[in-house]
């Protein structure tokens, strides 16, 4: 079964599509008119292996809060769907992932129990035009929407882009773990046989 999904998501404030594919190969099109997230988007396509094709427009001459708070929701929301019933999954994923100075660890669970965890600081707030509290709010929308327990700390670093270039990438690399089929494809990885 195709591991898709594809989910449109409109309000007053964002106008997003997004469409994932996790058997994929990394390919990417991505438009948020935030380059810096449009960056690291593309980053998380091609450490994860998940096809994704994103186009939103929000009310960025705002702020950028509401285009990745929003993108953080569909996100989680088409990975979820993906994921289906969740069989077969690995369920479990980390990674310690360095960039340069930063050391970043990404830790997760896809139990359908969502709970972030964020453990990360910035010696300034924004990183060239973006916001780096964003960071943090886009992480609990996909953990929220997605259905899973994330765990992300900064072991060093002081650069801002390096730090979230490397959370970004862990996540990616994490979750790729996570997501991955296991031996027995219609098993469900819990003792409780539901997920």
């Amino acid at each position: 079964m195709a591991r898709q999904a594809t989910i449109k998501r409109t309000t007053k404030e964002t106008s997003i599509t997004l469409s994932i594919d996790l058997d994929g190969k990394g390919s990417c099109e991505i438009s948020t008119g935030i380059p810096f997230f449009d960056h690291m988007l593309t980053l998380f396509a091609v450490h994860s292996g998940f096809d994704l094709k994103l186009e939103a427009r929000g009310d960025i001459e705002v702020d950028h809060h509401h285009t990745v708070e929003d993108v953080g929701i569909v996100l989680g929301q088409c990975i979820s769907k993906a994921l289906n019933d969740r069989k077969g999954i690995t369920r479990y994923g980390e990674m310690t992932l360095p960039m340069d100075e930063a050391l970043v660890g990404v830790y997760m669970d896809l139990s359908n129990r969502p709970y972030l965890c964020y453990e990360v600081s910035f010696s300034a707030n924004r990183t060239g035009a973006f916001d780096l509290e964003l960071v943090e709010e886009f992480f609990r929308a996909v953990s929220t929407h997605g259905g899973m327990t994330l765990h992300i700390h900064k072991l060093c670093g002081k650069n801002g882009h390096h730090i979230v270039e490397a959370i970004f990438k862990g996540f990616a690399r994490a979750l790729g773990r996570a997501v991955a089929i296991t031996s027995d494809p219609q098993s469900i990885p819990s003792s409780k046989g539901v997920l």
